[in-house]
């Protein structure tokens, strides 16, 4: 997204048996150029390349959670009090990723909330302007955020990286799942359009079980809770994420980038809630 983010084009990116798999490092930068404002160059914008890019979207997850983390660890350090520390922690992903996935929260809330048949919550979503339940929404989303992270850097400053980094990587492990065969698109364009049933189901797995892993041996220097509660901040993230996924599936008919944002906000929601109640 630094070399601003490749502009979708008016259909689903062509697909056809002679298109060559894209490699890991197209796979990367697809993953890097639509998920993060990381200069990177996107030389591929296909499904080829979404289904390469859209199992490593926890690196780029990674990428945005680690600077996060080290963020609220400097104010800590320069005499911060836990919840600055916290806002800092919840606005560099915001930074990092332009706003994106708060932006496509607010859009579904208000699209989910219209109550309109599919075609015109759809059409709400895609105005410019923020109603009401997207206001909300965003309110207590990022209320929550700050609030899980101010109680885990109060707790400990180790706490409060891991909860700052492993929600961040949960969140884009969302996007993962959401981008498995089966699911489909709510339209004909987009990045929903793009990535919307591109990944295997084996590989949209594998990622989810690296993560956890990750995860549970990142949580293991807190301790046994931090284990536990590591793990269930993933399991938990991903689980909210899935059920808001298939709400939105049955509601739009499929699913949009804005919904991908949406997934990606409620998993890290509950990933740092449950951070914050099981470790």
């Amino acid at each position: 997204m630094s070399t601003p983010p490749p502009t979708p084009p008016p259909g689903p990116p062509p697909e056809t048996p002679g298109t060559p798999a894209a490699s890991w490092s197209d796979g990367l930068r697809f993953a890097f150029g639509t998920l993060t404002v990381f200069p990177v160059t996107v030389r591929r914008w296909d499904r080829g390349a979404a289904r390469t890019g859209m199992p490593v979207a926890p690196v780029a997850g990674l990428a945005v959670g680690v600077p996060a983390a080290a963020t609220g660890l400097l104010l800590l350090a320069l005499g911060a009090g836990p919840l600055l520390a916290a806002v800092a922690s919840a606005a560099v992903p915001a930074v990092l990723t332009r706003g994106l996935h708060l932006d496509g929260l607010a859009d579904t809330a208000d699209g989910l909330g219209s109550g309109k048949p599919a075609e015109d919550a759809l059409r709400v979503m895609k105005q410019s302007d923020i109603g009401p339940f997207g206001v909300i929404t965003l309110l207590f989303v990022l209320l929550a955020q700050v609030a899980a992270l101010a109680q885990a850097y109060g707790d400990s400053w180790g706490r409060g990286v891991l909860a700052a980094v492993v929600s961040a990587t949960a969140g884009r492990l969302a996007l993962t799942l959401a981008a498995r065969a089966g699911v489909p698109a709510a339209r004909p364009e987009g990045l929903g359009a793009a990535v919307a049933g591109a990944v295997p189901l084996r590989a949209a797995l594998l990622p989810a079980v690296v993560v956890t892993v990750a995860a549970g041996g990142a949580g293991a220097l807190l301790g046994a809770y931090g284990v536990l509660g590591s793990v269930l901040a993933v399991v938990l993230g991903c689980a909210a994420a899935e059920g808001l996924l298939r709400h939105c599936v049955r509601r739009f008919g499929g699913v949009t980038g804005d919904v991908f944002g949406a997934l990606e906000e409620t998993a890290v929601t509950v990933a740092l809630v449950a951070f914050c109640l099981f470790v």
